[in-house]
């Protein structure tokens, strides 16, 4: 599983939307069946951020689906198919 921790560059957008294109062209290309994302539970706004990135129609066609991880709320969980 790759992890990308989005803290340390939480406050510029052109940084974050690299790494998580960066992460999910690396996670597809490498065939690994899930991506794990920390954008950390804080206010929301960043987790709210990596979601509107995730739910662009052409960042959507490279995974099969994602989810909040139930268990920890600053965590997003990015499956590919495999």
């Amino acid at each position: 599983m790759i992890t990308v921790d989005l803290h340390p560059i939480f406050r510029s957008n052109r940084d974050i939307e690299l790494a998580l294109r960066q992460a999910l062209f690396r996670a597809a290309a490498t065939g690994e069946p899930v991506l794990e994302l920390i954008p950390g539970k804080g206010s929301g706004k960043l987790r709210a951020r990596v979601i509107a990135f995730l739910g662009q129609p052409h960042v959507k066609r490279l995974y099969d689906r994602f989810e909040v991880d139930p268990d920890n709320g600053g965590r997003i969980l990015v499956h590919f198919r495999v």
